[in-house]
């Protein structure tokens, strides 16, 4: 098992929001995470990055514990978050954000490889290296902010609400993007209120409700869920 999270409690001040959650990845897999509104999606997501420390439970990585690591803690073991709002650097360059991307990083001939991945992943990318990322639009902000993160060559990467704010067609060349890079063998954790769009393309899937995860399984099976598909979808 790659990530274990265990009777994970998360709060801000006298809120608890996440209640107890328990899930698990394996290595390879994409996995997302769906929930309305304030579930404790983006919060989850957080505690795995190590931005917000949970207040009970545990999280392991490769069997070893890393609930009280810092943020910069979790990068150095591999863990690397894409935000919800993409958090990309506004003043800074395209290629800027990328080389903060690999900021513990000292194999700099390698660096210089991965960037040239990335703008093969995100011809957009390179296209406009020098441009200042402030000035991009929404669906680019949201290829830097996930190449930025990928270039911390991250064995599990976190994907909070990639398509939000973006036009459909921009919505469908992101997810195109990660079902990519999950085919090379990245694990993903997948936070996404297109919750249809998110079970397609991933392998497992968990029901967040109220800081709880009230269902599990196969995504395919979630997706024909007629409860998923009431709350969800829809349908």
């Amino acid at each position: 098992m790659m990530l274990r999270v265990a009777n994970l409690h998360v709060g801000y001040g006298s809120i608890n929001a996440v209640r107890g959650i328990d899930l698990q990845m394996n290595q390879g897999e994409l996995v997302c995470l769906i929930g309305a509104n304030g579930a404790g999606k983006t919060t989850t997501l957080k505690a795995l990055a190590g931005m917000l420390l949970p207040t009970q439970g545990s999280i392991t990585l490769w069997d070893q514990p890393i609930t009280t690591l810092a943020s910069h803690q979790r990068v150095q073991h591999g863990i690397a978050l894409a935000p919800e709002g993409r958090g990309i650097f506004a003043r800074l360059s395209v290629r800027e954000n990328l080389l903060l991307g690999a900021y513990l990083r000292d194999d700099h001939h390698a660096v210089e490889l991965d960037l040239q991945q990335m703008y093969a992943l995100f011809p957009r990318l390179s296209e406009r290296t020098r441009q200042i990322a402030g000035t991009l639009s929404g669906g680019e902000q949201q290829m830097l902010a996930i190449a930025r993160a990928l270039m911390s060559r991250p064995s599990l990467l976190l994907l909070d609400e990639p398509s939000m704010g973006l036009a459909p067609i921009m919505v469908q060349k992101i997810f195109t993007t990660i079902r990519a890079i999950a085919a090379q063998g990245m694990t993903i954790l997948l936070v996404e209120q297109n919750a249809k769009l998110a079970l397609q393309i991933s392998q497992r899937a968990y029901v967040m409700e109220n800081g709880r995860i009230t269902l599990s399984g196969v995504a395919a099976a979630l997706l024909a869920n007629p409860q998923v598909q009431q709350a969800y979808l829809g349908g």
